[in-house]
C-alpha cells in the first residue's frame, strides 16, 4: 500500500521511507545522450504532476487534501475562504481536512537540486556547496583565491582592451568626420574668397563707371556755364556805341568772373562727388540700406545655408558645363551660384514687412456667415472676385477699392449662386469668364458681363473643393472633390472629357502654367500627385513629405510646385526632376483652409492665428508677416482671436496682395522695406 501510494504521487522520485533493493535502484547518471533525452521527457511528465492545479506553478509548501490532491498552501487556503470544495474534484472540503505533504516537498526540493545541477554554472555549484556546509581547507581556499584573482585580472584586461578598441573606433570616426567638415570649410572659404574678390572687382567697375559719368556731367556743366557767361556778356554790351571796345576792354574782367563762377561750380561738384565717395548718401537711402542689413542679420543662418547650398551645388553638378563654357558660368567675374544668390539676397532684403493700404468694406460684414473662401484677380489685375458661404460671387474694381476710401464698396457685378462656394478661377484668356466650385459638387462657368452661368457641370457626387482654368488652353478646366475624382472639362462640351479615379479625397487641383496636359493634385492622403493627362493610368510623380492632408497646390513656374498642408508646412517641389526643394515653417495650420498664393519669387499663406506670412522661395523661414488685430477686424479680442486667414491672392508679380479672413474682412496689403 505504501509503495503504491508513493508511486502515485511521485512516480519518478526515489522515496526514502521505503528503500528498495539495489537491483531496482535507477541507473546512475551516465553521460549518454540517449538516456539524457529520456530523462528530459520524464522530467517534462513530472513537471505536469508537480504543478498546482490552482496557480499552475510548481507547488510551494505542498498541502494534501482528504481527497488526495496536493496544492500550494496559500492557493488552497485562499480558495477555501470563498468555497468549501476541492478545486480538483469538487469534494466537500474545509481547512480542517488539509494536511502538510512533507513527502512532496522533499521530492520537489530534490527536483530543484537536480535542475540546478544541469543548468547552474560552476560558480553557482560552488556557491551552493558552500551554503550547504562544504568543508574546504585553507590551502584549497588560497589556491582558489589565486585562481580567481588571475581570472579577474584576465577579464579586466580583456574588458579594458575592448573599451580601448571602442574608444579608438570612435576617435577615428570623429577624426574622419571633422576632416570632412574641415575640407568642406576650406572649400567654402575658397568660394567665399573668390566671391569677395569678384564682388570687390565689380564694385571697382561700378565706381569707374560712376566716375566716367561724373566726368561727363562736369564737362557738360562747364560747357553750359561758359555758354551762359558768353551770352550774358553779349546781351549786356552788344547794343552800346562802344560795344566792341567795352567788350574788348572788359574781356579780361568778364573772363575772370566767368572763370570764378566755373571754378566755384566745379568745386561744388567735386565736393559733392567727394561726399558721395565717402558714403554720405541721402538719409533715406542710408536708412533703407541699414534696414536691409538688419534684415540680413536677422535671417543670417538661413541666408548662409542658401548661399552655401547654391555654391556647392554649382561645383557638384556643373563642373563640365563650366569647363566647356566658362563665359556661361562666369559673368563679370561672378559664378553662376553667386549670381543666383545675389538675386535671392536682393529680392529677400527688398521687403521686410507688410503694410495695409486699403480695406474693402462690403455689405456682408453685417451678416454672421461671411467667410470668404476664395479671392482671385482676373487676367489684367483690374478686377477681382470674392466667393464664400454668402452664396454670391462679387466682382470689384481694384483701383476703386484702393483709391476711393468709401464707407461701403459696391461690387460692379453680383451673381447669386444656389449653394455655398469654395473656389474661384478666372479664365486668363477670356476676361469675362470665371469658374466656381461649390459644396454640392457643381462646377459652374459664369459670364461676368451678363452675370449669368454659361455652363453647369453636376458630375461630382460630393463637394468640389477646387477648380482651375488652363493657362495655355483657355477652353479647358479641371476640378476635384470629396468623391475622390479629378474631372477635366471643356467649355464647349456639356460633360467631362476625362475622369481620374483616385483613392483619397481631393483638396486642390492646378494646371501647370506651361502645359495643358500636366495637372497637380493635392489629396487627403498627405501626397501631391502629378499627372500627364495623356496617360492617367498612373501619375508621373508622387510627392511625399507632408504628414497631413495637402490643402493647396500652386505653380511658381513651369518646374516649381508649392504645396500647403494642415501639418503647418509649405513644401516646394521640382516637378521636372521629381525632387523636394524646400520646406517652409512659421505659420499655424492644423484644421482649416487658410489660403495659398505664389508668384515667381514669393509664397504667401494664411495662418490660424489670423496672420498672413510671406516666404521667399529660397528661404525656409518667413521674411514678413502681418496680424489682423481686433481694431482692424472691428471686433473684440475674443471674437477676433477665433478668426483665421481664409483666402489670399497676389496681384501678378507685384508686391501687392489681397487677403480675406474668416470674419469677412478683406484688405489690400503691400510688401514694404
Amino acid at each position: 500500500m505504501g509503495r503504491s501510494s508513493m508511486g502515485a504521487l511521485v512516480p519518478t522520485v526515489k522515496g526514502e521511507p521505503l528503500p528498495e533493493p539495489p537491483t531496482e535502484m535507477p541507473p546512475p547518471m551516465l553521460p549518454r545522450p540517449a538516456e539524457e533525452m529520456e530523462e528530459d521527457v520524464d522530467m517534462e511528465d513530472a513537471d505536469k504532476d508537480i504543478l498546482c492545479p490552482i496557480c499552475m506553478q510548481i507547488i510551494k509548501d505542498a498541502f494534501l487534501t482528504a481527497c488526495g490532491h496536493s496544492f500550494c498552501y496559500m492557493c488552497l487556503v485562499t480558495h477555501l475562504r470563498h468555497k468549501s470544495d476541492c478545486p480538483s474534484c469538487g469534494h466537500f472540503l474545509t481547512t480542517k481536512q488539509i494536511f502538510p505533504n512533507f513527502l512532496v516537498d522533499k521530492c520537489l526540493k530534490k527536483t530543484s537540486a537536480s535542475r540546478l545541477s544541469k543548468t547552474a554554472s560552476p560558480f553557482e555549484h560552488f556557491h551552493h556547496a558552500l551554503q550547504q556546509g562544504l568543508e574546504v581547507s585553507i590551502k584549497d581556499l588560497d589556491g582558489l583565491i589565486s585562481l580567481l584573482t588571475d581570472k579577474k585580472n584576465k577579464i579586466e584586461q580583456e574588458e579594458a582592451e575592448t573599451n580601448m578598441h571602442i574608444m579608438l573606433s570612435f576617435l577615428h570616426c570623429l577624426r574622419k568626420q571633422k576632416l570632412e567638415q574641415l575640407n568642406q570649410i576650406h572649400s567654402d572659404l575658397h568660394y567665399i574668397k573668390e566671391d569677395i574678390y569678384a564682388v570687390e572687382r565689380r564694385r571697382v567697375d561700378l565706381y569707374r563707371e560712376k566716375e566716367r559719368f561724373s566726368g561727363k556731367m562736369r564737362m557738360l556743366m562747364d560747357e553750359t556755364i561758359s555758354e551762359k557767361a558768353s551770352s550774358s556778356l553779349i546781351d549786356k554790351h552788344g547794343n552800346g556805341p562802344n560795344s566792341a571796345q567795352a567788350l574788348t576792354g572788359s574781356g579780361k574782367s568778364h573772363r575772370k568772373t566767368s572763370n570764378v563762377n566755373v571754378e566755384a561750380n566745379c568745386h561744388g561738384l567735386y565736393r559733392k562727388d567727394a561726399q558721395n565717395e565717402a558714403g554720405l548718401q541721402p538719409a533715406t537711402a542710408t536708412g533703407l540700406a541699414l534696414e536691409r542689413k538688419r534684415h540680413i542679420y536677422s535671417q543670417f543662418d538661413s541666408l548662409q545655408e542658401c548661399y552655401l547650398q547654391k555654391r556647392r551645388n554649382l561645383i557638384e553638378h556643373s563642373p563640365k558645363v563650366e569647363e566647356q563654357n566658362p563665359n556661361l558660368m562666369r559673368k563679370e567675374g561672378y559664378s553662376a551660384g553667386l549670381e543666383d544668390f545675389q538675386s535671392v539676397l536682393s529680392t529677400f532684403t527688398r521687403y521686410s514687412r507688410l503694410r495695409v493700404i486699403a480695406e474693402l468694406r462690403h455689405g456682408d460684414l453685417f451678416h454672421a456667415a461671411n467667410i470668404v473662401s476664395s479671392i482671385e484677380f482676373n487676367q489684367d489685375d483690374e478686377l477681382f472676385a470674392t466667393a464664400g458661404v454668402s452664396r454670391r460671387i462679387k466682382v470689384f474694381e481694384f483701383s476703386s477699392v484702393v483709391n476711393e476710401p468709401n464707407d461701403i464698396h459696391y461690387p460692379i457685378v453680383d451673381m447669386p449662386t444656389r449653394c455655398k462656394l469654395i473656389c474661384l478661377s478666372w479664365n486668363k484668356h477670356t476676361k469675362n469668364q470665371i469658374a466656381s466650385s461649390d459644396y454640392e459638387g457643381i462646377v459652374t462657368v459664369w459670364d461676368v458681363t451678363t452675370g449669368q452661368s454659361v455652363m453647369e457641370y453636376e458630375e461630382h457626387e460630393k463637394r468640389a473643393w477646387s477648380v482651375d482654368f488652363s493657362l495655355s488652353e483657355p477652353s479647358m478646366l479641371v476640378s476635384g472633390g470629396d468623391d475622390c475624382k479629378v474631372k477635366v472639362w471643356c467649355t464647349n462640351k456639356e460633360s467631362s472629357v476625362l475622369n481620374i479615379d483616385m483613392k483619397a479625397k481631393i483638396c486642390s487641383v492646378k494646371y501647370n502654367p506651361g502645359s495643358s496636359f500636366h495637372v497637380a493634385v493635392g489629396c487627403a492622403d498627405h501626397q501631391t500627385h502629378y499627372y500627364d493627362l495623356r496617360n492617367t493610368s498612373q501619375p508621373l510623380h508622387v510627392f511625399s513629405g507632408h504628414t497631413k492632408a495637402v490643402s493647396y497646390v500652386k505653380f511658381l513656374s513651369n518646374n516649381e510646385l508649392a504645396s500647403a498642408s494642415t501639418d503647418s508646412t509649405l513644401r516646394l517641389w521640382d516637378v521636372k526632376n521629381n525632387l523636394p526643394l524646400r520646406t517652409y515653417r512659421g505659420h499655424t495650420n492644423e484644421k482649416n483652409f487658410v489660403g495659398l498664393t505664389v508668384n515667381r519669387e514669393y509664397l504667401a499663406c494664411g495662418s490660424e492665428t489670423n496672420e498672413i506670412f510671406i516666404y521667399h522661395k529660397a528661404i525656409s523661414k518667413p521674411m514678413a508677416s502681418h496680424k489682423f488685430t481686433s481694431s482692424e477686424s472691428n471686433d473684440n479680442e475674443d471674437v477676433a482671436g477665433s478668426y483665421f486667414i481664409s483666402a489670399v491672392c497676389w496681384k501678378s508679380d507685384s508686391p501687392t496682395l489681397l487677403t480675406a479672413t474668416s470674419g469677412g474682412a478683406i484688405k489690400v496689403l503691400v510688401l514694404s522695406p
